[in-house]
């Protein structure tokens, strides 16, 4: 069923899939519906033409009726079609899981022979196959099949040589395991997906191919008929009585077009990558369709975040993923934003920006005010001027957003020419600048690596001097130093220290790490399920932490020096955002909670600068 839905929410495949069960419905119904003899030949009815007496869709040079040649021969298509990419299929992966399992020698010999057989334009080799074999539509089948051996082989093959030396296939081998059994219990089930995309996107062409060496009289051979018979057939026709060729003509495109959208759904259906989000491409800005009213300016902060909403709508479900959240930060100052994974961070950053994916996201409540101005009510392009110039971004994982084939100077280069119009010497200039201003040594020539060249801090500085290559007033950094070994962390945090305070930045610093923010915030919020629970100085937070999330997340943190002391673990898991319970949404983890904690809304109480979302906190705050 989860197969089927994420199937049909593309809608060209559902149309292809329709059209196609259509058609399979209509061929499969044929010992049952009232046809003529698609072979009973009547001279004096040739050429009628469709809603004839008799014959819906007319006759053809023979007088045969063309609506039962049309749907035998259509049923006649699917099966070369279907079958030949089986074969094709079958014997191509097996070569390519072959070859790409064993390598070396066995891989080589096997490849060099795929490569002298794509070395051939494929009608030229199908028609040589036929020449040889002679014409039948059994002949075409066969060399229809083996001209698409070699499409499957090499797909196949790639995607073995990369499990071949995984961890799996060696434990494998370790345990005792034959050749014969871990090709079919290891490599196959992990293929498998691949081969049957490859199969759902051939099959059309297959069909095409036979459909042409049928056209050329060397596939199906009078009476039989198929579509590229029936089409060859007409051509002599086609100006007198053009139906003989539109009819067939039409059931081709629609039997292609519906096998090629449905592959297209199938792929991204199986597709592991795709399943989780919308198969269409996300939009250039989040969707905005707030529900209330917007709320007024209240001049908080250079950016300033007023009950912020941001939702995810997967089929049925409504992920409340960003909920009533308030935040601002000041020239100068960084606010730290932690919680653990899948509170919200993350997607409360990029709804800044219009920068969530919809779909599914949408921004359906609040404001998000840069400078008094409202960005969530900004036209696009007002919103991609402040993209990178305004406001930037420093990701978890430098090597996942620098792009692998450009150089870092490149880069640098494209984000400061998108939004100033300056010289490629001066834009090369500034980038120089802008890395031995993060800190990285012989800039000059370290322009010139690709991001694969540089270590994991290395890489993390370029990301950082990307986000300052427009000088922005507001940087948000979204677990920037996560991957990062403890001494380059150190650096790339002192940096972002050094820089904030030389340049009056504003810095948005989302973590999972008290730590961190020890070192560099200013003021911390803390949320849960998509909702502030505690805010204040860093001081006040760490010192005199009053929600119990937040004295929980603390007491996990290891201390250095701090004698032998059993680290603790928050019970559960965090909640499910369609799902959230009423009430407070730490309460089925909180050992303080109470009945009154499952009941009604809980409000964020306190002062401007210290707030507590909890009615038994773990220190009353003023």
């Amino acid at each position: 069923m989860m197969f089927l839905r994420l199937l049909f929410r593309n809608r060209l495949a559902a149309m292809g899939a329709i059209v196609l069960a259509i058609i399979l419905i209509l061929v499969l119904a044929i010992p049952i519906l009232p046809l003529q003899d698609p072979d009973v030949i009547k001279t004096s009815d040739r050429f009628l033409k469709p809603f004839s007496d008799g014959h819906l869709l007319g006759t053809d040079h023979l007088g045969r009726d063309l609506l039962a040649r049309l749907l035998h021969g259509t049923r006649l298509s699917l099966a070369v079609g279907i079958f030949a990419a089986l074969i094709a299929a079958t014997i191509g992966s097996a070569v390519g899981i072959v070859a790409g399992y064993f390598g070396g020698r066995i891989d080589n010999v096997i490849m060099r022979g795929i490569d002298m057989l794509m070395a051939f334009p494929y009608i030229l080799l199908a028609l040589a196959i036929v020449a040889a074999l002679g014409p039948g539509l059994m002949n075409a089948l066969i060399a229809v099949a083996a001209v698409n051996i070699p499409f499957f082989a090499r797909n196949i093959r790639g995607i073995t040589v990369g499990l071949a030396g995984r961890e799996f296939i060696d434990a494998a081998r370790l345990s005792g395991m034959g050749h014969g059994r871990i090709i079919l219990t290891e490599l196959l089930p992990n293929v498998l997906s691949t081969i049957v995309i490859a199969m759902s996107t051939t099959v059309g062409w297959m069909i095409l191919e036979t459909a042409g060496l049928s056209f050329l009289g060397l596939g199906s051979q009078p009476p039989q008929a198929d579509l590229g018979s029936m089409l060859g057939e007409a051509r002599s026709a086609l100006i007198t009585n053009p139906h003989t060729s539109i009819i067939p003509g039409i059931m081709i495109f629609l039997i292609v077009m519906s096998i090629n959208l449905l592959g297209d759904g199938v792929r991204d259906a199986l597709d592991p990558r795709l399943r989780s989000g919308a198969l269409s491409r996300p939009r250039a800005k989040t969707i905005v369709d707030r529900k209330g009213e917007v709320p007024a300016d209240d001049g908080k902060g250079l950016l300033n975040l007023q009950s912020l909403d941001t939702q995810f709508h997967v089929s049925n479900r409504v992920y409340r993923a960003v909920n009533d959240v308030s935040l601002f930060v000041n020239r100068g100052e960084c606010l730290g934003i932690i919680g653990e994974s899948g509170s919200g961070k993350s997607v409360t950053a990029l709804s800044v920006m219009g920068l969530v994916a919809s779909p599914p996201g949408v921004v359906t409540g609040g404001a998000v005010r840069y400078e008094g101005e409202d960005l969530l009510a900004a036209p696009y392009e007002s919103l991609r001027e402040k993209r990178g110039n305004k406001v930037a971004y420093i990701f978890q994982d430098p090597l996942s957003t620098l792009h692998p084939l450009y150089r870092v100077g490149d880069q640098l280069m494209e984000a400061i020419q998108v939004h100033h119009k300056v010289t490629d010497a001066e834009a090369k200039q500034r980038a120089i600048e802008l890395l031995m201003s993060v800190r990285i040594p012989n800039a000059e020539s370290r322009i010139r690596n690709y991001p694969h060249e540089m270590s994991g801090g290395m890489r993390q500085r370029v990301g950082i001097a990307m986000a300052l290559a427009n000088d922005p007033d507001v940087i948000i950094a979204d677990e920037p130093t996560t991957a990062l070994d403890v001494t380059v962390q150190a650096q790339i945090l002192a940096l972002l220290d050094d820089l904030r305070r030389e340049r009056g930045l504003a810095i948005v610093f989302i973590t999972h790490d008290f730590g961190v923010v020890a070192q560099l915030c200013d003021r911390v919020a803390v949320m849960y399920g998509g909702r502030i629970v505690e805010e204040g100085t860093t001081t006040d937070i760490l010192d005199h932490p009053a929600h119990p999330y937040t004295k929980r997340l603390m007491d996990c943190v290891p201390e250095l020096g701090g004698g032998k002391r059993a680290l603790a673990a928050i019970p559960g898991l965090p909640p499910m955002v369609s799902d959230l319970p009423p009430g407070c949404a730490f309460a089925p983890r909180c050992d303080k909670a109470t009945e009154a904690c499952r009941k009604g809304e809980i409000a964020l109480s306190g002062s401007e600068t210290r707030a507590v979302r909890c009615i038994h906190p773990e220190e009353e705050i003023a």
